[in-house]
Parts: C-alpha cells; sequence; structure tokens
C-alpha cells in the first residue's frame, strides 16, 4: 500500500480547500449558525458542478470517475471546514438518486439509529425509501444537524461501509482543524511573558492531538486502499470499523483538547470549537458507532483465534 498521495491527489486537494475556503469560511460558518440554515442550496449546486457529490461516478456516467480514496481527500476537507448537510448520504446516492450527482438535489439517509434522520426537513430524497417520511422534529446538540424522529426507515446496510470510510474521512478533518486552532492559540496567547504554548502541559496536549489525528488519518486511508483494491470483505470490514472507531475518537478527543488549550474562552458560543465537537458527537454516532465497530472487530478477533 502507498499512502503518499499522488501529485494530482495534492492538487484535488488544495483545489478542494480553496473552494471551501472561498465559499465557505468563517463568516459564512457563522452566518449559518446564526440564521439556522443548514443547506445552502446554492452552496450544494457549486459543490455538485465541481464534481463533489459525482466524484466516483464513472465518466461514461456524467461523473469524475475517481475513487474511494480521493473522495477520502475531499471529505477530510469537508470536515476541516465543517461544511453541514447529508453529504455522505448525497454522496452515495450520486446515479441512484436524480440530482444528487449534480447537486440539485439533497438526499438524507437513514444512517442514525433509533429511527433518527438527520436534515429531513432540507432534502427532497432519503437513500433507498420510495418518498419522504413524516418525522416530528428532535432536538440536537449540533445546531446545523437538524434531526427528525421517524416511525420506520429505509435499509441502507449496502452503503454502511462506504458511508463509514467516508464520515471517518469528514471526523478526521475536524480532528485535524481543531489541531490548527489549538496550535495556533497557543501561540498567540502569552501567560507569565511568553506563549502559553511553551508551557509543557499545553504542549503535550497538542503533540496528542497530532498523534491522534494523524494515526486516524492514516487509518481511513488504509481502509480506503483496502476497499477499493477489493480485498475481502471480512479484511474489509475490520479496516472500516477500525478507521471509523479511531477517526470518532480523534476528532471527538481533539475537540475537547483544543476547548482546554482555549481555557474560559473555549466555553465561550463565539469559538468554534464547541461545534466542532457537538458535530463529532453526530457523525460519531452515523453510518457505524463505536460500539458496533467494537463488536466487529471482537468478533473477528475471536473468529481468528486457533
Amino acid at each position: 500500500m502507498d499512502f503518499q498521495p499522488t501529485e494530482e491527489q495534492r492538487d484535488l486537494r488544495a483545489g478542494v480547500r480553496d473552494l471551501l475556503a472561498g465559499r465557505y469560511g468563517r463568516e459564512a460558518l457563522r452566518a449559518s449558525v446564526d440564521s439556522g440554515v443548514c443547506v445552502d442550496r446554492g452552496l450544494w449546486r457549486e459543490l455538485g458542478g465541481a464534481g463533489f457529490f459525482a466524484l466516483r461516478l464513472p465518466e461514461s456516467e456524467g461523473g469524475v470517475g475517481l475513487g474511494l480514496a480521493e473522495a477520502v481527500i475531499v471529505f477530510e476537507e469537508a470536515g476541516r471546514a465543517l461544511l453541514p448537510g447529508p453529504l455522505v448520504a448525497t454522496h452515495l446516492a450520486a446515479g441512484v438518486v436524480p440530482g444528487a450527482a449534480s447537486g440539485t438535489a439533497v438526499v438524507t439517509a437513514f444512517d442514525l439509529g433509533g429511527g433518527l434522520v438527520s436534515y429531513l426537513g432540507e432534502a427532497d430524497a432519503v437513500l433507498g425509501a420510495p418518498g419522504l417520511p413524516a418525522g416530528s422534529p428532535v432536538r440536537s446538540a449540533d445546531p446545523l444537524t437538524p434531526l427528525h424522529r421517524v416511525p420506520a426507515g429505509a435499509d441502507v446496510s449496502s452503503y454502511t461501509a462506504e458511508g463509514a470510510v467516508l464520515t471517518a474521512a469528514l471526523q478526521v478533518g475536524s480532528a485535524l482543524r481543531t489541531l490548527e486552532l489549538a496550535v495556533r492559540y497557543a501561540g498567540e496567547r502569552e501567560q507569565f511573558g511568553q506563549p502559553i504554548g511553551a508551557f509543557q502541559a499545553v504542549k503535550h496536549l497538542c503533540a496528542q492531538m497530532l498523534v491522534r489525528a494523524e494515526v486516524a488519518r492514516t487509518a481511513v486511508y488504509a481502509a480506503a486502499v483496502a476497499s477499493a483494491s477489493g480485498e475481502g470483505s471480512a479484511a474489509g470490514s475490520s479496516e472500516i470499523a477500525a478507521a471509523k472507531l479511531l477517526a470518532d475518537e480523534a476528532a471527538v478527543a481533539n475537540a475537547r483538547d483544543c476547548l482546554q488549550v482555549h481555557g474560559g474562552m473555549g466555553f465561550t458560543w463565539e469559538a468554534d470549537v464547541h461545534l466542532h465537537l457537538k458535530r463529532a458527537w453526530v457523525r460519531a454516532e452515523q453510518w457505524r458507532t463505536a460500539t458496533e465497530a467494537e463488536e466487529l472487530l471482537a468478533a473477528e478477533l475471536l473468529g481468528s483465534a486457533p
């Protein structure tokens, strides 16, 4: 396996980062929080035009013709920007639901347990469902991930593996972003005449964040490469389960440590740290939870025991 990105993959990352920085920077993020508009239809269509949702569709079907490894890179950048909306579900619906590939349709999925579905009020379709079901609003931890409880869901088991990999990539992007925020603040904020990053307690906290994020990123890349290379389904499942588990842990723990580095400032509404933490909590429940991943890994370990 080669985890070194190619020149084309580096260009893809740079292009997506530039697009999101120009179209969904911090001001746009805070405007979304203030207005409560979770899905910007104009931005959705721009993402569709840039190939975000049709990335893995064959060129003969109007797609970009790239693979899961490239999709992971793109979703990592979306997680870094804290881009809201049912990104994974719409991406998985490309080629299945009309308008999903081009971004003219917003598609959500039953990717949460307990009959919960996110972005139901903003969606045009639900992956695997014949129509839009009725649901009751449920209070969400994340202000930009509205939730509804729906009596009956649709089977999305055939999408779970890819959904888990792409959600893990979003989590990795968030973990890397909170690391950046923590390091930058530790270098700017001074106490006793020196940056707080010079103190061992803060320095070690940031180092642990880096280790968590890089380990998770490596696991996600490995899962994407294993899935794309068509390795055995059992091996692919364990790779994906491990990747989701590590990415969820990295996103949540890094957001908490970033908040710790910011001190009292981090607990205010104005700081963005809490938005990363709340989104990480919700994503940890999507497509494959920690409990499901642990059960899968434990079953495979027991199955391989002599």
